[in-house]
Parts: structure tokens; sequence; C-alpha cells
């Protein structure tokens, strides 16, 4: 058991640090009480990851391993912890911007606890409490602090995961000098500890003591998955100093230590690997777009160059803040001179000695600082995309570096210096955070706190959620989507959609009108968009022309316009919508969805989109769970040929009340549009129609009105609307056989039609249609591959498995379609399935690269290494 005068002065010390915490979180709470902001992009797209977690929450199913495989698929390219605690906090104190901050106060105690125990165990109590209050004034810890990013949380989870790393590595008890705990921790693990005399210590780096040691490397590797589990670039600050263990202890055969640091990682691994095995496809796809690409869009300095190397180092004064930074530094030179000289200053009468002195100074505590800074600061560096931001995390290990410094002063002149040094931090603290300061504030927070001001925002609220609540109000029993045209920090799709999410996610925002060959195709494909005066942001030069058509074509009408500071932001709402809902009775209908009209032209050419109109009557929850399978026969032939399909979802599957659940009878009208194909033989062709329920799996025929399209290769063509996004996806699925040079194009239409259904329910009304359809038509090709696709887009692997395995039965001559199903196979960890499954195209077309490329990624994969190198090398000839 400990001292009891040991047990006060830690209870005092954790006093003061929840003093320090406490302080900090008053601020921030007085700041977002202040604001009325919007979130900008990041942000929003941060906070909408909170509420899709939060809404996954509200109906757990935690001993299903398909529910678990959807909820990491929730987050396919940031790992998804902030998101998950965020939706924790905000099913306790309700959803919102700032009660979706609120987590930013845990990962403060965080990183304030690890900061202290760090700063503890590597030099006193003292230097910890001084760490963690540095932590809560410095300007770029303080202001991130007020932001909904990852970076802070990001360094929280480091610091704690390098704290724990640095309490299982210590291998000797504290001692004290002068009142001043000794270091504890010997960085190259062969030599001594300094005691209080200047003597070394003999300390047997290989012997551990297993209990605490296994614990605090349990605790290390848990601290490492979380980690992970917040930001790949975790990786870049903890790296370095898990290397310089691993083979210190490797260098000198400590093997208990080392078989700790590696059943450590594979605890980690049991923590993040779930959603990295998930995602990780995505991930590597998109780990280009985020470094390199988006370092040439920003115009960051090349690796090449010196800039690139002191990008960081040039930041390191605004983050600190120059008191902060210069004082503590000139302390430590001074130490440092004083103690290589052998200069004391002993206390004489009633002079007080200027500083603590050891010999030598704490150098392995130090050197294991060094350690992580140099090594954090190299692979930051070496990250392409540089943003001051995404080296947040070494900042606390800064702080404890400061804090030992501030510490070396012992008289009273020093004290005096360290706290008007810190109440300064505190005043340009304050006066970077709130509008009080004046000309007086402005004019020290230029000279020593520059580019840190975050002042809240205090005029009235933007109007997002009046915008949301038009729309809902317009068409309640819609989900809408709105194409947002300007990307302005306060007006952009993120931020939309963020509010549309809060509205019970019944509206969406999307920035569409990027790419110029898809104008037409965007502006056709959504009944609600916003555009603005003034200046319009981070827009491509194709935005202007999807304003221009939105505002001045005719098709749409301006609903309403709000003025926000010089500009005005107007709301446009399709003339004709697409889909319309209105309820007509308030009786219980009919157990069946009716059909009560189909209007069509009299006649078309083959080939051509055709327009549509369809009239649905039933129940609220019988519509909205239907998909209608309608198929267009000729009626001079075969009852059983199909001629063509237009299978959807009743209202595309966009009939939604949000929480509310209405009672009655409804009436649905699509105004849609279809495509008879090409090669089709003239004639005049009925429809037939089934309902099949997607949530119950029922199914009945509808009966249909008369209603007969005359197929006429003279005819001319008729206006029609887009077509839908099913028809569009069976197109695109269609090419899939050519394999390669369809992919690119296939994908860029995925991206583009993605846009208009944010939550990809077309691909649900596709896979469930088509899958119906094969149980009765087994041996339709096209049908199988639009099935196949469909689980792909998906991320339903078994499903996607199988429905490859059926293209590969009715296409067993295509080697792509054996390169699919092996490609699927390889994505789901089976590279032994998918070896196997590309031994017929092999055999038949042994030269294709795209055959012999997963051939040696599944040779890869199942350990056959000089095999994937010989293929390897075999594609580069």
């Amino acid at each position: 058991m400990s001292h009891p005068k040991n047990r006060r002065k830690q209870f005092k010390n954790l006093l003061i640090l929840s003093m320090i915490w406490l302080l900090g979180a008053v601020c921030d709470r007085i700041w977002f009480a202040l604001d009325n902001s919007i979130p900008a992009w990041d942000q929003a797209d941060y906070l909408t990851g909170t509420l899709i977690y939060w809404q996954a929450l509200q109906h757990p199913q935690f001993w299903d391993s398909q529910w678990w495989q959807n909820f990491w698929m929730l987050s396919s390219k940031i790992p998804p912890l902030t998101y998950i605690v965020g939706a924790v906090v905000q099913n306790i104190f309700g959803t919102g911007p700032d009660q979706a901050a609120l987590i930013m106060l845990l990962f403060s105690a965080v990183l304030l606890g690890s900061v202290y125990g760090l700063g503890a165990i590597l030099f006193s109590e003292v230097v910890g409490l001084w760490a963690a209050a540095l932590c809560q004034v410095m300007p770029a810890l303080y202001r991130l602090r007020l932001d909904f990013l990852l970076d802070y949380p990001l360094a929280a989870v480091v610091t704690l995961s390098f704290f724990c790393l640095t309490l299982w590595k210590v291998k000797a008890k504290s001692q004290k000098a002068d009142g001043e705990a000794a270091p504890v921790l010997a960085v190259s693990g062969d030599g001594g500890l300094p005691n209080p005399k200047g003597r070394r210590q003999k300390v047997e780096s290989c012997e551990f003591s297993h209990s605490p040691n296994i614990l605090w490397a349990a605790a290390f590797g848990l601290s490492l998955g979380l980690a992970l589990m917040v930001k790949q670039t975790a990786l870049f600050f903890l790296l370095t100093p898990i290397v310089w263990v691993g083979f210190g202890a490797l260098r000198q055969r400590c093997w208990g230590k080392l078989f700790q640091l590696l059943g450590a990682l594979c605890l980690s691994i049991l923590v993040f690997s779930p959603w990295y095995r998930t995602n990780w496809l995505l991930i590597l796809t998109s780990g280009k777009r985020a470094t390199i690409d988006s370092a040439i869009a920003e115009g960051d300095a090349p690796l090449n160059t010196l800039q690139a190397w002191t990008y960081y180092w040039e930041q390191l004064p605004e983050q600190v803040s120059l008191p902060l930074l210069v004082v503590p530094i000139v302390a430590l030179l001074i130490y440092w001179g004083r103690s290589l000289k052998g200069i004391q200053t002993q206390r004489v009468g009633e002079t007080e000695k200027f500083f603590i002195t050891s010999v030598p100074p704490n150098a392995s505590s130090l050197q294991w600082l060094a350690i992580f800074l140099v090594g954090a600061y190299f692979l930051s560096s070496l990250n392409p995309n540089k943003d001051a931001r995404y080296v947040l995390p070494y900042l606390p290990t800064i702080s404890v570096l400061l804090a030992y410094g501030f510490t070396r002063f012992r008289s009273l002149w020093a004290q005096r210096i360290r706290w008007g040094t810190f109440g300064l931090a505190v005043l340009l603290m304050v006066f970077n955070l709130f509008p009080i300061g004046g000309l007086v504030g402005d004019g020290m927070t230029l000279a020593l706190s520059p580019n840190a001001r975050h002042y809240p925002y205090m005029k009235q609220e933007l109007p997002h959620r009046q915008i949301i609540a038009q729309i809902i109000a317009t068409e309640p029993y819609l989900r809408s989507t709105l194409g947002v045209l300007p990307s302005t920090t306060k007006i952009n799709q993120h931020n939309l959609n963020y509010y549309g999410r809060l509205a019970n996610s019944q509206v969406y925002g999307r920035q569409v009108g990027i790419k110029k060959k898809f104008v037409k195709q965007d502006a056709r494909s959504l009944s609600w968009f916003l555009t603005k005066t003034g200046k319009q942001g981070s827009v491509p030069k194709a935005q202007a022309l999807i304003v221009k058509s939105v505002e001045q074509d005719g098709d749409f009408q301006l609903h309403k316009s709000w003025i926000v500071d010089s500009s005005t932001l107007k709301l446009y709402h399709q003339k004709t919508p697409p889909i319309e809902v209105k309820a007509i009775s308030p009786e219980q209908p009919q157990t069946k969805v009716a059909l009560l009209q189909v209007t069509v032209p009299e006649k078309t050419p083959p080939g051509v989109p055709v327009s549509v109109t369809y009239e649905w009557t039933g129940a609220w929850e019988e519509l909205q769970n239907g998909i209608v399978l309608l198929t267009w026969k000729n009626l001079s032939k075969d009852k059983e040929e199909i001629s063509w399909i237009h299978d959807h979802g009743i209202g595309m599957g966009n009939l939604y009340a949000g929480a509310n659940k209405p009672q009655g009878t409804f009436q649905v009208t699509e105004r849609m549009a279809m495509l008879p194909p090409a090669d089709i033989a003239p004639g005049n062709y009925i429809l037939e129609a089934v309902y099949l329920n997607r949530v119950s799996g029922e199914s009945y025929s509808i009966p249909v009105p008369k209603v007969t399209l005359q197929i006429d290769s003279q005819a001319a063509a008729t206006t029609a609307p887009e077509l839908d996004l099913i028809t569009q996806l069976r197109n695109l699925a269609a090419n899939l056989p050519q394999g390669r040079k369809a992919l690119e194009q296939l994908f860029a239409e995925i991206a583009r039609i993605n846009q208009y259904d944010p939550i990809q329910d077309y691909l649900e009304q596709a896979r469930l249609s088509l899958a119906y359809r094969l149980q009765h038509v087994p041996q339709n090709r096209d049908w199988a591959y639009a099935l196949a696709l469909a689980n792909v887009l998906q991320k339903r692997v078994n499903g996607a498995i199988a429905a490859l395995e059926k293209v590969t039965q009715l296409d067993s001559e295509n080697p792509y379609a054996w390169a699919y199903l092996a490609f699927v196979q390889i994505y789901n960890w089976q590279p032994s399935a998918a070896e196997k499954s590309l031994q017929p195209s092999l055999a038949k077309n042994p030269d294709l690269k795209e055959i012999q490329a997963l051939n040696g990624v599944a040779a890869l994969m199942q350990g056959k290494i000089i095999r994937a190198w010989e293929i390897f090398q075999k594609l580069r000839a």
C-alpha cells in the first residue's frame, strides 16, 4: 500500500488536473453557447458520420455477423471510432453540432491525463501538471478542440498510446532528487538510470515483473488499436517508438519483452482488424487521392524540395505561440549549458538556488521524447499532403518537453517568469477565442500568437434549417436529394446534407454539375437545386453551366430565396417533379397495391427512351416496401417471352415520412422513362405487373389497366425524362463481358448515379428484383451480370460470389467472368479459391494481363512469394 502522504499528494495532483480540465471545458462551452456558425466541409462530413452511426445504433443486433458487416461498412474510408463515440454521446444528450462536440471534453480528459502521466513517469508530477496546463493554452490544440475534426481525438488517443508504451517500458522505480522524481526510463535498455547524486544505477534490462508489464502491454495494444480506429495516420506518430523498442529488445535478446510487445500488437490487430478487413480495398484505392492527388490540387511543395521538409517546423511558433515556445527553450538551453559546465548555484543564506541541477540532466527521458518527435516529424513530412493540423498528435509530447523547461526555474523571479508566461498564454487564448481584447488584444495576438483567432459566429444562424424545412413541407412523403451548386465554407453540400440528416434523414445534399459531360443528366435527375449569387467557392468550370440550366431553361421554378451576407440563396424546384405522393383518404385501404393508370405514347421507335407514367394506390406501408416487377410483352408472340422489363421500387424507393407513420390511402404518381431494346421486333406490346414486398418477400400479381405501346421503327421519338437508376444500372452491367475497357466508363457512371440516390437504395431494388427474376428465368445472362454488379456495389460479398458463380455458368467462355469472380474472392481474403477460379481463363487466355495480375495477387496472399514474383516480372516484360 502507498504511504498516506503519497496518497494525499496523488489526490492533490488529480484535483489540480481535474481543475485544469474543468476550466478548459467551461471556456469551450461558453464559446459554443455564443456560436451560431454552420460547420464547414470536413466538420459537417464528420458530424454526418456520427448521425449515421447514431441511427445504426438505435436498433443494434450485436449477435448478428451481417449486422456487424454492415456496421463497419457505414464508413468505408475513415475509421469510425470518433463517429461511434459521437453517436453514443448524442444518444444521451440529443443530436446536433453542439451536442456532438461534447465528445471533445472526453478526448480532452484522455489527452490531459495521458500528458500528465507521460510527464510524471519521465520527469516528475510537477512537469506532468504543467504539460497538461500548456495543452489547454496551445493555440493549435484549443482551436481544434472547438472544431469537429478527427485531429484532436487522434492527438488524444495517440498520446494515450505513447503513454502506455512508455509506462510499459519503465523498469525502475521513481526516485526523487531535490523534491523532484528522477527519470525512470532507460531508452537504450542497457544503461543505468541517473540517481540524485549523479551516479549510475545498474538496471537489468531483461528482468521483467510479468504481471504489471503484461497489463501495461495490453493497455498499449488496446490504445494502439483505438488510435488506428480514429485515423490511419496514427501510425506516423507511433511507428518509430514501437520499432525502436522492438529492435532494442531483439538486440539485447530480451525475449520476454519482445513477446509482450508482439502480444500487444496482436491485441491491437484484434481491435482494428474488423473495420480494416471489411474496407481494405477502398482504403488502398483512396490513399493516392487523399495524399498525392490532394497535395497536387492544394499546391503543396514536392518532397524533393526543402520546403516540404521544413513546413511543419515553420508552423510550430503559430501552433504553440511565441511565449510558450521561447521561454521554456531559453530556460532549457541555459540549464543545459550550466549543467555541462558543472555550474551549480547553492543556497547561500537566504538566497535560493536558481536552477535545479542533476548530472546528467534526464538524458534518457529526453532521448525517448526525441525518438517520438523526430520519427513523427519525419513520417508526417513524408506525406505529400500537408496541413498544420495533421501533426497535432505530436504537440502534447512537445508540451512535456516545454513543461520540463518551465520547471527548471526555482527562484522567486523564475516563478514569476513562469507564471507570467503562462498568464500571458491564457490571455492570448481568451483574446483569440472571444472578441473582447480591442486594439490591445488584437496587437498582442498578432505579435505573439498569430493566425490563431477563432471567434464564435454571433450573428443570426444561416438558413440551412429553413431550406431543409421548405423541402420537407413541400414533399412531406418523399426522401429528397438537393443539388447544392455553390461550395463555400458556409454554403456547401456537406453542411446542407448534415442538416438534412438532422431532419430525420429526409433530405440529402449533393454536389452535382462537376463534369461538363454530365451536366445535362445532372439537371434532369434531381428535383431540387440550390444556387447562390456572388462567389461560388471551390467549384469547377462546369458549375456555371448547370446554374444556367437550372435558372434559365424553364424546367425549374424559384421556390424561395434568402439573403445571406451580400449574396442571395435561391431554392429551385422542378415544375413537374418525377414523383408525387398525396393522401387521398384517411380510411384504411385494401390490403393490396393497385395500379390505377399507365400512360405511354401511342407509338415509339425501338432503342430510345420512352416516357411512361404510373399511378399506384394503396396503404402507406405496402407502397413504401413495394417493388413492382413490370414486364412488357409482344401481344402477338408467346406469352412467356419477355421483351423488356421496367422493375423499380414504388416512388423509386423514395417514399419516406421521417419519424411519422402515415395512415390511410395514398396515391403515388411516377413520371419515368423506360428503354425498349434496339433490336426488338415491331409490334404491339402490353404490360404485366407483379408486386414484391422487399421486407416480407410476399409477391402477387397486380391487375393492369388496358394499355398498349406500339414499337415502330418509323415512328418519331417522343420527349422523355432520364431513365430510372435501375434501368441505367442494368444497361451498364450489360457491358461487363467486355472486361477492362468497359469498367472505367462503368464506374464513372456509377459515381454519377450514386449522387442522385445518396443511400443507394436503387441497388437494393435492383438486387431484389433481379434475384426474383432469375428464380423464374435462370438462363438470362444479362440479369445475372446486373445482379452481380448490384451485390458488388453493395459490398455483399457472399451474394456477389453466388451471382458471379452463376455468371460463370452462363458465360463460361468469357475470361472476364472468371476474373470478376476471382477478384471478389480476393477481396474476401479467399486467395486459394480465387486461384482456382482463374484456371479456366489462364488455360484459354494466358496472355491477358488482368488475369495474370489477379493470379499474382492470389499467389502473394497465399505466401507464394517466388511464384508471385515470377508473375509480376512477366507482366513488366
